[in-house]
């Protein structure tokens, strides 16, 4: 399977394309968390818009800014209709974009995947949960109180957990050194795999194999 590549270092970027005038529903809603702006790109919390960024570049798709809460692409992956989504608010706000997409596509919790960042997990270390509670990630708590359950598929892409004595939102928030970088894009090239997993063989298949 083609490796992805996550955006450069130097250079992170979102994307503009083609309008989605169908609104059917798909069979996978993948949601990148993260902050707009260039002020975040190179940040730990900004995982999950580089997991859409690298599966829209494999997939060959566009986001563009139909609502102002979201920027959507959509494709194809085999049979399967996807769409790619990365929220415009910031990431305490995650909830209003998730919202907003499964209303949009007449979609249910159990058919989107969450993408985010998690300081519990080593660096580049993935864990595939059905659900569970936020783990102290705003955008996630945004997430389950929108939604009214924690029962929703995410993937946490672990950045470590700050030193002693460094504040848990600057580190969040603050860009990772090159050698975490890498270890993070080797890591993004698996993602691809794991979103087809759950397409072709089901969430716990894809669980099993990957956790």
């Amino acid at each position: 399977m083609p490796k992805l590549r996550i955006p450069s270092f130097e250079n992170i970027l979102g994307g503009r394309g083609d309008n989605h005038k169908s609104k059917s529903t798909p069979d996978l809603i993948v949601v990148g968390l993260g902050n707009p702006g260039p002020k975040y790109a190179q940040t730990r919390h900004n995982v999950g818009f580089w997991c859409i960024d690298a599966l829209a570049e494999k997939y060959s798709v566009k986001l563009d800014r139909k609502h102002n809460t979201t920027m959507i692409g959509e494709c194809q992956i085999g049979t399967h209709r996807v769409i790619l989504a990365k929220p415009r608010t910031y990431v305490n706000r995650s909830g209003d974009s998730v919202n907003y997409l499964l209303n949009r596509y007449k979609s249910r919790r159990d058919n989107i995947l969450i993408l985010y960042d998690d300081i519990n997990l080593p660096i580049a270390k993935l864990r595939l949960r059905n659900g569970g509670s936020a783990g102290g990630h705003n955008g996630v708590k945004s997430i389950i109180e929108t939604l009214g359950s924690q029962d929703f598929p995410r993937l946490r892409i672990g950045v470590g957990k700050p030193r002693e004595g460094v504040d848990q939102v600057e580190y969040v928030i603050g860009n990772l050194p090159r050698s975490e970088h890498k270890l993070i894009a080797i890591t993004i090239d698996n993602i691809s795999d794991i979103v087809e997993s759950i397409l072709f063989e089901g969430l716990d298949v894809a669980m099993s194999r990957f956790n």
